[in-house]
């Protein structure tokens, strides 16, 4: 078994809103028990899917303390702290460690951007020393942040700075750049964020994976994934294309917003998302359910089929 402090799935979570927007914490310890139940290891709270950018600092903190709350003991943490005020994102970060997170996690500032890598660790360096005692990870995420950065030259220069520096959660598509990132010495933590492309992670040698999908079709993926450790690539790349088909069927119908939308659809609620992330029309939420079900994904979801203990990819 992987000692990889990250390794296996990681959800992305949902911060669940009313319909008037405010936040609808009562709902987190609901969505931690689905997720604990079908296999997922653990939580990245307040990043791009957790719609972190679009809650106040305040929103940011008890959302944290919700999840870290509902956590305890069953799923390992991770807060994203990043904020265009490092200030906040400092104090985001405090915060977090006083909650006692297994780990933080931070995007740079993407209105006035660092355009080096010297200025990225500048920043990831402020944010990082308001919680010393705790492990940091950068968040790259080029298509969000228009921070283009490599991050592989980064980790090679990361921890002669900050010592607490554990790896790169790596949104990016091109598996080339992943592999970069895993050939730099330093036992760095590359956690994967392209849930449509994590098998050919995998095959690079990824441990752990983080992403939103993670959340309503977990299973699929640990199907995946044990498929691929006992070398069966046929169903490795069968369980991975039907992800992809899902995810494409998301985006195609509903948007970044559809991937909210899924959990109703799954039967848990976690309500519209914030503006500037416009909710789906119903119609276009129906017709998602209606390819869904032509697809047979709501057939792919018995976590019975999941070994109890989550598999992990042996290093």
């Amino acid at each position: 078994m992987s000692d990889v402090a990250f390794a296996g799935l990681i959800a992305a979570v949902f911060t669940p809103m009313c319909p008037d927007g405010s936040l609808r914490l009562e709902c987190v310890p609901g969505l931690v028990d689905r997720l604990e139940a079908h296999g997922v290891r653990g939580v990245f709270v307040c990043g791009s899917t957790g719609e972190g950018m679009s809650l106040t600092v305040e929103e940011r903190m008890q959302t944290a303390e919700a999840y870290l709350h509902a956590c305890s003991g069953r799923l390992r943490t991770m807060i994203q702290a990043g904020h265009d005020c490092l200030s906040d994102a400092a104090r985001l970060a405090r915060h977090a460690e006083s909650l006692g997170v297994d780990a933080i996690s931070a995007t740079p500032p993407s209105y006035f951007r660092p355009r080096t890598i010297s200025e990225v660790l500048d920043c990831c360096e402020t944010v990082s020393a308001a919680a010393p005692a705790t492990p940091f990870f950068y968040y790259h995420i080029p298509s969000l942040t228009a921070v283009e950065i490599d991050p592989a030259e980064l980790l090679g220069e990361a921890r002669m700075r900050i010592p607490q520096f554990a790896g790169i959660k790596l949104s990016h598509p091109d598996l080339a750049v992943a592999a970069a990132c895993l050939r730099v010495p330093g036992d760095f933590e590359i956690l994967y964020g392209c849930d449509e492309s994590l098998l050919g992670a995998l095959a690079l040698g990824v441990h752990g994976a983080v992403g939103s999908t993670y959340n309503f079709s977990a299973p699929l993926y640990l199907r995946m994934i044990e498929a691929f450790v006992r070398g069966d690539l046929e169903e490795a790349r069968h369980c991975q294309n039907l992800a992809a088909s899902m995810i494409d069927a998301v985006l195609k119908t509903c948007g970044r917003s559809g991937m909210k939308a899924m959990m109703g659809l799954c039967g848990q609620e976690c309500g519209p998302s914030r503006l500037p992330l416009a909710d789906p029309v119903a119609g276009r939420v129906e017709e998602l359910r209606q390819r869904l079900e032509a697809m047979g994904f709501f057939s792919w979801l018995r976590p019975d089929e999941v070994e109890e203990r989550p598999v992990e990819v042996e290093g």
